[in-house]
């Protein structure tokens, strides 16, 4: 299989243009839930693809509101390459998205797309996910605000958490895209507004530290604050370390989501990303 068989085309693609600001890339995020969004410049045959905006970048420079100064350079890849090949690159670059270029932008193939791959047997899937899986997991209370939550997501590197109650165990999911989709866009002020934690507030670190203003991943985006259990997803899909990397890939394309928790009975060992699933193709 290679990868014009798995890629959007050119003409399925939403992409943002040249000369824009970080709000174009904001709103394609948010509506759909990607992890970075193709740039290019002019129109028809004059169009020349600038590369991506990711939302890791959009976080990290908060500052910078020119979309031509968020542009990363990164791997690309032809229609012709073998999916296989294009799956390792994903995992050796990290890069959930690899544009197909020839001269111009002919589509993007994801990791997603690889996945639907395994899945569907087009791409090996025999590799059982307990040799996939990693063994550590990010987690994070039922009751934190979403404000401290969103922080704890940026500062472990991952896009998603466990959510743990109580008695530590798991009872949801939270991801960087539910934290998107409630992320509110602030027209035309220059804070959020949030007041600073009472002394007598079980979080008041966080207004020690400013969480409540901080903006994500714009500055003119504020998040709510009420706790993670009015976000997360509560109804959880899990895996045993038998099941295979198909049934995993099955399992992750029904449910549109892109990790699912390892389980040995009900006890909680691990994390199966997409990306791991990669990492059972020989590039």
């Amino acid at each position: 299989m290679n990868v014009a068989d798995a890629m959007t085309p050119r003409e399925s693609l939403v992409t943002v243009s040249l000369p824009g600001t970080r709000d174009d890339a904001l709103e394609y995020l948010q509506e759909r839930s990607f992890s970075s969004v193709p740039v290019v410049k002019g129109e028809g045959d004059d169009e020349e693809f600038r590369g991506l905006v990711s939302r890791q970048t959009l976080i990290e420079r908060p500052d910078e509101d020119q979309l031509a100064l968020l542009v990363e350079e990164g791997p690309t890849t032809t229609i012709d390459t073998a999916i296989e090949t294009v799956a390792a690159t994903m995992v050796e670059e990290r890069a959930r998205r690899v544009p197909v270029v020839d001269g111009y932008l002919e589509g993007i193939i994801t990791v997603t797309d690889v996945v639907r791959a395994i899945a569907e047997g087009d791409a090996a899937g025999d590799t059982q996910v307990g040799e996939l899986a990693s063994r550590t997991a990010n987690a994070v209370y039922v009751d934190t605000p979403l404000t401290v939550a969103e922080r704890e997501l940026s500062h472990s590197g991952v896009p998603y958490a466990v959510v743990l109650d109580d008695d530590g165990e798991m009872c949801g999911m939270l991801t960087e895209p539910d934290i998107l989709e409630v992320a509110r866009v602030v027209e035309g002020e220059a804070e959020t507004g949030e007041s600073i934690a009472d002394q007598d507030d079980d979080w008041m670190w966080e207004g020690i530290k400013a969480v409540g203003n901080r903006y994500f991943p714009t500055r003119n985006v504020e998040i709510p604050h009420e706790p993670v259990r009015e976000f997360m997803t509560a109804d959880v899909v899990s895996v045993g370390t038998t099941r295979t990397a198909q049934e995993a890939a099955r399992a992750m394309i029904t449910n549109d989501i892109e990790q699912i928790p390892l389980v040995s009975g009900s006890e909680l060992i691990g994390i199966v990303r997409d990306i791991n699933l990669l990492e059972a193709l020989d590039g």
